[in-house]
């Protein structure tokens, strides 16, 4: 329980507060308020119709000494007012009745002397936003870093200087300076991808096969360094300028849709960035975790489900700052956990979003993140969340899924987990080519043999990189061959498959940098105006030399997997049998660097052969009589031609064999 808000909370009886809206307002008795008076006002807007119930938080100077009202607007009405300790904020509680009317609402305040007003805007619900669809096994979800993909805009590559900025909402935006500049030689800098770009080139997205798109953080990052990622939020109802505006936004999202295409947003809970405008006069001292010397976390996930644990490593686990330049949130303070939850939906409702992803999952405290989620399913039924739970303890990783049998009876009601285990296995195995027992191929194997320790295994997002990975290139020591193992695995095994901006061709890391994050995040190339190659289009990318050799093949090969896959219902939302193999090698029988199985539905399978060996294999189909008997005439699925699967077909050497059957 959190028991600062006893002692630093006046909930006030809505009948004392004028609670009653009055239709009748004339907003030119009230004058308007200062940039001075009221410096923000969130969330900025709202909807009628929603669940949330909403609860604004307003800073500005001494402004816990008024009293508040809301008038012009039937069925809108304040309901209680709470004081934080920091006199410079108000949390009002809002009711937005049935009978409630999109348009234009004020917020008067009174502080004994005086009455200013605020405009408050109440937005009408699009047709059908509460049953929204989300992603699912049927999508390929493509994760775009924003500033490396695609520059649009040039102008706002040099910052911005601070000041107004018209977001579109009641009043103008003040946004700061934004001190970390472009400087694409710098790999830790900004690139100047931006949201104009990646509208742009969504149709290369959709041509690929994808069907969903995630993007790293949009909103204001300002770190004066490394701000180029935005992990460490500045304001989270805004977008960074040097990406666009929320209009941007609002437009790329749109665009996405009209292409089929869903949007995910990347959602950071856990932390915000120390440039944070609330950093300087938190609402309350415990907003965030403090503690008299700087203490980081453990990334100690078995704390939460360890009975053994010592309460000091689950301290350290919940509250410790992720690195210095991000605070770590109090989601147990309920005014945080509000501001969170709303801040959620509005985007959701705001921007049209299909999904969302959770950063850094397992940090936040687990009960405040449970009421979380569900507080945006209760809004969004049909919300699939996704959090990154980087775990590569198979029964640690289940235990954050929504319905898991956990001994403590945690629920998180997150309905789907990242698959790190699998991300491990996968691109670990590819790098085996003398193998013994456990190691190659039979890594996945093992891997998907756990599937029992998972609730829901069409909700595990499976992938061989993200951003934070090494690039797949580089570890597979630019191999194209097993490049394309990566790619036929990601688009057949179960789950919900993520592909990482660049690894359809193969990209690796700058070599001329020491920076091991900024040098994998690398420019898209043809992005930018004046850039050498073009990986966008086909002439670019056939006219490719050099690192991007193989552009074209694998970028195709990748179109073909997943513009297939969007059609295959025993791949989407079929049951798994798989096979372990094994060959002689004198006297011993060990196991074998290939990996095969059937995704099936009672009516169509597919059958998937693996050969990481740098040999050819010969198929024994009758390893695989439990599941069918006799050979079986189905189509290639790389090649579109006839193939018999039957004893002694030649798989080649590191290459995948994907055959789609009737049964």
């Amino acid at each position: 329980m959190y028991t600062g808000m006893k002692k630093f909370t006046c909930i006030i009886a809505a009948s004392l507060l004028l609670a009653a809206c009055h239709p009748s307002f004339n907003p030119a008795s009230v004058r308007d308020a200062t940039a001075e008076e009221i410096a923000r006002v969130e969330p900025p807007c709202w909807w009628t119709g929603m669940k949330m119930p909403l609860q604004l938080l307003v800073q500005g100077p001494g402004i816990s000494g008024c009293t508040v009202s809301i008038e012009g607007a039937p069925g809108v009405q304040v309901s209680g007012v709470s004081k934080a300790e920091s006199p410079n904020y108000l949390f009002i509680d809002v009711i937005v009745g049935t009978n409630a009317r999109p348009g234009t609402c004020w917020l008067v305040f009174n502080n004994g002397a005086d009455s200013f007003k605020y405009p408050y805007l109440l937005r009408g619900r699009q047709e059908g936003s509460a049953g929204r669809t989300s992603y699912t096994t049927e999508d390929m979800i493509y994760l775009i870093m924003p500033d490396r993909f695609a520059s649009g805009t040039p102008d706002n590559d040099t910052g911005w200087p601070g000041g107004a900025y018209d977001d579109g909402s009641a009043l103008p935006w003040r946004v700061p300076a934004t001190p970390d500049k472009v400087d694409r030689t710098d790999p830790v800098a900004r690139h100047g991808g931006d949201l104009q770009g990646m509208t742009e080139h969504l149709d290369y997205v959709a041509g690929l096969g994808a069907t969903a798109i995630w993007n790293t953080p949009l909103l204001l990052d300002n770190q004066p360094v490394e701000s180029y990622h935005g992990y460490a939020c500045g304001d989270y109802y805004h977008i960074d300028p040097r990406f666009g505006d929320n209009a941007a936004y609002k437009h790329y999202v749109d665009q996405a849709h009209a292409r089929g295409l869903k949007v995910i947003m990347d959602i950071v809970t856990n932390h915000c960035g120390t440039a944070h405008w609330w950093m300087e006069d938190l609402p309350f001292k415990d907003w965030v975790h403090r503690f008299p010397e700087y203490m980081q976390m453990n990334a100690l996930f078995s704390v939460y489900m360890d009975p053994n644990a010592a309460q000091t490593d689950l301290q350290r686990q919940e509250s410790g700052w992720f690195v210095p330049s991000m605070p770590d949130m109090n989601l147990d303070n309920p005014y945080v956990l509000r501001y969170f939850q709303q801040w959620a939906v509005w985007w959701i409702e705001y921007a049209g979003l299909d999904g969302l992803r959770v950063d850094t999952y397992p940090y936040n405290e687990p009960g405040p993140m449970s009421r979380w989620c569900e507080a945006v399913r209760r809004e969004y039924p049909g919300m699939n969340i996704v959090g990154e739970c980087w775990d590569m303890n198979i029964p640690q990783l289940a235990y954050w899924q929504t319905g898991h049998p956990n001994k403590n009876g945690f629920d998180s009601h997150l309905p789907s987990i990242m698959d790190f285990p699998l991300q491990s296995a996968m691109v670990t195995a590819l790098c085996e080519d003398r193998i013994w027992w456990s190691e190659g191929m039979t890594r996945v194997y093992s891997v998907i043999a756990q599937d029992f320790a998972y609730t829901d295994l069409d909700n595990m997002m499976i992938f061989f990189a993200n951003h934070d990975h090494a690039r797949t290139g580089d570890i597979l020591r630019e191999d194209p061959a097993k490049m394309k193992l990566a790619l036929a695995m990601l688009a057949t095994l179960r789950g919900i498959p993520q592909l990482y901006y660049g690894d359809e061709m193969m990209f690796l890391e700058r070599k001329d940098c020491q920076s091991h994050d900024g040098a994998k995040r690398i420019d898209f190339p043809g992005g930018w105006p004046g850039d050498r190659q073009d990986l966008f289009t086909a002439e670019g990318r056939a006219a490719a030399r050099g690192v991007y050799a193989d552009a074209a093949e694998l970028h195709d090969y990748t179109a073909r997997l997943f513009g297939w896959r969007k059609g295959c219902k025993a791949v989407q939302h079929g049951k798994t049998l798989h096979f372990l193999h094994r060959k002689n090698v004198g006297s011993a029988n060990i196991t074998d660097n290939a990996y095969s199985y059937f995704r099936y539905l009672p009516d169509e399978a597919v059958f998937v052969y693996i050969n990481n060996n740098p040999e050819p294999r010969a198929l024994d189909w009758s390893h695989y009589s439990e599941f069918v008997s006799g050979p079986v005439t189905g189509t290639d699925v790389l090649t579109g031609e006839p193939v018999v699967l039957q004893d002694g077909l030649q798989i080649p050497a590191r290459s995948a064999l994907i055959v789609e059957f009737a049964r």
